[in-house]
C-alpha cells in the first residue's frame, strides 16, 4: 500500500527526511501552461520551475528520492493546464520533456485534468510520455471517484473506461481518485472494483480539511477495512502535505499513521507510539 502526498505549499521536507521510512511517494505540484507575451510557456504555481523561489524544494526532493521516495510531477488540476497545453503540442510539450529531464530524480507525473480535453490529445500525451521516458517512468491520472465508479465523462469530458480500455490506458501506472467530502470510504473502493478497475491500480485521495484529529480514526478505520478484503490495495494520498491530519503540525505522521495499518494487518511487529492515530 502507497503512502503518497501532494506537495504544493513548500514549507520544507525536514520532517520527512528525517523519517523518510513512511512515505512512498511526493507529487510535486501543480505545473501550467500559460500564455505570456503571446508565447505559451511552462509554470510551477506562479513562477518559472527555474525561479530561485524553488532552490529548497528541488533540493530537498533529491535528498527524498536519494532515500528511497518516488518524486513526481503533477501537470494541470484546478488550474487548468491542458487547453493551453494542447494548443500547441510541438512546442509546449519540449518544455514539459526538458523540465523532467533537467531533475533526473523525477520519476513520473501525475496526469490531473480538470477541464474538457479530447480523449484523442490525451492518449497521445501518454504515448509521448511513454516512449520519450520508458515503461518504468511512472504515468498517473487524478480523476473524481465518480468517474471511476460509473463509465460517464469527468471533468475532462472523456470517459476514463474508455480511455483504460485503450492501449494507452495500460500505460497508466494508478489513479490518484479524488475521494473528498465524504466518499473517503470502502464502499468507494467496492464501487470502482466492480467497474472492472484493478484494486492495485486504486490510490484513495483525502483532502486534508476532511478530516481533523477527532475524526481522522474513521478514516484510518476504512482503510482498515479495505485492506482486509483487499491485501493489494493501491495506497493513499492527502492532498496536501501542508496540512496533513491528524497532527496538523506534523504532517508527516499522515504517513505514519497508515503504514502502521498496513503493518497490523501483515501481523507484523509494529511502533504503538502513535499519538492521535488512535489506531487500535
Amino acid at each position: 500500500m502507497k503512502t503518497c502526498y501532494y506537495y504544493q505549499t513548500f514549507i520544507g521536507l525536514n520532517d520527512i527526511l528525517t523519517n523518510q521510512i513512511n512515505t512512498d511517494v511526493i507529487i510535486v505540484s501543480s505545473l501550467h501552461f500559460d500564455t505570456v507575451n503571446k508565447e505559451i510557456d511552462i509554470f510551477l504555481n506562479n513562477n518559472k520551475p527555474t525561479d530561485k523561489l524553488f532552490d529548497n524544494m528541488w533540493n530537498e526532493t533529491k535528498e527524498a528520492h536519494e532515500k528511497g521516495i518516488t518524486i513526481m510531477m503533477m501537470l494541470g488540476g484546478a488550474g487548468g493546464a491542458y487547453q493551453q497545453f494542447f494548443l500547441d503540442i510541438d512546442k509546449t510539450y519540449p518544455k514539459l520533456v526538458n523540465l523532467l529531464k533537467s531533475k533526473p530524480w523525477i520519476h513520473g507525473i501525475d496526469l490531473d485534468i480538470e477541464e474538457e480535453v479530447d480523449i484523442n490529445n490525451v492518449k497521445i500525451l501518454i504515448n509521448k510520455l511513454f516512449n520519450d521516458f520508458g515503461e518504468k517512468f511512472i504515468i498517473t491520472m487524478a480523476p473524481v471517484c465518480l468517474s471511476l465508479i460509473s463509465d460517464e465523462p469527468g471533468m475532462g469530458g472523456f470517459s476514463y473506461k474508455e480511455l483504460y480500455n485503450s492501449p494507452e490506458g495500460k500505460k497508466i501506472h494508478w489513479f490518484n481518485t479524488q475521494s473528498y467530502g465524504g466518499s473517503f470510504k470502502k464502499t468507494t473502493v467496492d464501487q470502482i472494483v466492480k467497474n472492472k478497475y484493478p484494486v492495485d491500480k486504486i490510490v484513495l485521495g483525502m483532502m486534508s480539511g476532511d478530516f481533523d484529529s477527532k475524526s481522522f480514526p474513521t478514516a484510518i478505520n476504512e482503510i482498515k477495512n479495505i485492506l482486509t478484503q483487499y491485501p493489494n490495495f493501491g495506497g493513499v494520498y492527502d492532498w496536501e502535505y501542508l496540512d496533513a491530519p491528524p497532527d496538523k503540525g506534523n504532517p508527516q505522521n499522515w504517513a505514519r499513521c497508515f503504514k502502521e495499518i498496513q503493518l497490523h494487518n501483515m501481523n507484523e511487529s509494529i511502533d504503538n507510539n502513535y499519538g492521535s492515530c488512535n489506531i487500535f
